[in-house]
């Protein structure tokens, strides 16, 4: 029997969707058209409609009806890879019959909760970024996910176009998930993991190393700023595994062997290593830490991805660091009621909360209906001793249409309001930006600006300024019951681009919300 598959048809199938979040049917029955002509003429010779042979015909068609009905079953379907327990692992989906991975970008506690659900856990534990689980093989099929997190499954969420990404090896996203139910759903499969009892534990290298320090050095790279981290443990010198290695961990190293800051993180061979023995695997830091000695470990020191890696670095002298504004935060804060219909251009950009693309989906008159922003302007500051760049080459810069101008950064900032136990309660702002230099202090001089596809960055003592009346300035706070909250405004919030320090590119202030006014106070700058 000769099998076609429909990816290699261009069907499309269940899950795709256009910007404004809507199936094209034409799309999906040309082909689906283009799909029964290519199996008919794989299957046999043209059907000839005056022939008395029926049984042949029908025969054809129902390999073609139970081949899209399988396809179309499919599509959707999640699974946990390379995790420790059946619980856990990065994210994959099927799409157009080929499992892909999913890009970490914007991925948050939302998102995870939707994978866990779809397959029959309860809840998330939490979320892992960069590759936690090992760098994936897989093409990225999804990116800039954005769930609301009442979704049934995680294609139902808003994301960037099947297969658009700007994603490398090294940016998986992941889940834990709780205690599985008794019972899962039809479309859940299991992991493709060897199941373990429990999730294994991670300590802190200190205590696992008799409570001295770790000794480091680079190797391998050609000079002596740059190369595979190597760590001298009780086991002896060896590397440490790449999997889930950041820029937050690449930073504590480049501090503990003097050579400033880290300029780049990698899981890769390229500076060698393979051969050499697993001291550290899956080290987790928070990047304020002095020596790798306090950062947590995999007591196990075994790589689990399927193409091994070793962690590397690249350090610098000079580097640049993003500091939040709050005074201009508080004093700027105010509500504003605006209908939709004004807000179609921002709505481009996901600035919305989900509740107003489902009002967009359900509703005739949706473009009536009024939504309710906090609106405040971001003063961001580059405080550090080397101008902030985007990691996104120019080329590669998306221009959007409808503001007119070129995109750097498809995170720069986040925006969300969390309520007493810390749950986000109102849609953060995700969106790309534009970076420029609005305003400079000390003698420095504008360098960077949007306009005209000019380079975008922020120059050192000089800020980028979104003020309160731009679109997408805002957090829609529309579905938000008066009452005490906490406004979290975060910038570079996944670490995408190194600096100095994080300790001071998030502002978490204190809100009262009523239905007639907003008031911000008593912020303090912290890690994102």
């Amino acid at each position: 029997m000769i099998t076609v598959s429909a990816a290699t048809l261009g069907y499309r199938g269940r899950g795709l969707r256009t910007s404004n979040g809507r199936r094209p049917a034409a799309e999906v029955l040309m082909a689906v058209s283009v799909l029964a002509l290519g199996l008919l003429s794989l299957l046999g010779p043209t059907v000839d409609c005056r022939r008395s042979d029926k049984r042949r015909h029908h025969w054809k068609m129902n390999v073609i009806k139970n081949h899209l009905k399988n396809h179309k079953s499919l599509e959707g379907m999640v699974r946990l890879v390379d995790g420790e327990s059946e619980y856990e692992g990065n994210v994959e989906i099927m799409h157009l019959g080929k499992w892909g991975a999913i890009c970490d970008d914007e991925w948050d506690s939302r998102e995870g909760q939707v994978v866990c659900r779809q397959l029959g856990y309860n809840g998330t534990s939490r979320v892992t970024h960069s590759s936690h689980f090992g760098q994936t093989a897989r093409k990225y099929w999804i990116d800039n996910t954005q769930c609301g997190g009442q979704e049934l499954e995680i294609s139902e969420c808003r994301f960037d176009s099947w297969g658009e990404n700007d994603c490398d090896p090294s940016e998986a996203a992941g889940v834990v998930c709780n205690s599985p139910e008794q019972e899962k759903p039809k479309y859940s499969v299991p992991t493709v993991t060897v199941p373990a009892k429990k999730v294994i534990q991670k300590y802190r290298i200190k205590d696992t190393n008799s409570g001295s320090d770790i000794e480091l050095r680079l190797a391998g790279g050609r000079t002596s700023e740059e190369g595979r981290v190597e760590a001298k443990t009780n086991d002896g010198w060896g590397v440490i595994c790449g999997d889930g290695f950041g820029v937050l961990e690449a930073l504590v190293v480049c501090r503990s062997i003097g050579l400033g800051y880290a300029a780049a993180a990698f899981q890769t061979d390229r500076f060698g290593g393979l051969d050499l023995p697993v001291v550290l695997s899956a080290v987790e830091c928070a990047g304020n830490e002095s020596s790798l000695a306090g950062c947590y470990h995999q007591h196990k020191a075994t790589c689990s991805t399927r193409k091994e890696t070793v962690a590397a670095v690249v350090c610098t002298r000079e580097m640049a660091d993003l500091a939040v504004n709050t005074d201009e935060l508080m004093r700027s804060a105010y509500l504003e009621d605006r209908q939709m219909y004004f807000l179609q251009c921002a709505m481009e950009e996901n600035c919305l909360a989900s509740s107003a693309y489902q009002l967009r989906r359900d509703e005739t008159d949706w473009h009536l209906i009024t939504r309710r922003l906090l609106r405040f302007t971001a003063k961001i500051t580059n405080v550090g001793t080397a101008p902030f760049r985007p990691a996104v080459p120019k080329h590669l810069w998306q221009f959007h249409q409808c503001h007119m101008h070129y995109h750097s950064m498809e995170v720069f900032a986040t925006f969300d309001v969390l309520d007493g136990g810390g749950m986000k309660v109102a849609e953060g702002h995700k969106a790309s930006f534009c970076l420029e230099d609005n305003q400079c202090t000390d003698g420095a001089r504008p360098a960077f600006a949007c306009a005209d596809f000019g380079d975008q960055g922020i120059s050192v003592n000089c800020s980028d300024i979104y003020r309160h009346n731009i679109d997408c300035q805002w957090v829609d706070v529309s579905d938000l019951n008066p009452g005490l909250y906490t406004l979290k405004v975060s910038v570079n919030p996944e670490h995408k681009i190194p600096e100095m320090t994080y300790a001071n590119n998030a502002a978490v202030c204190s809100m009262f919300y009523s239905e007639t006014f907003v008031k911000i106070h008593d912020c303090v700058l912290q890690n994102p």
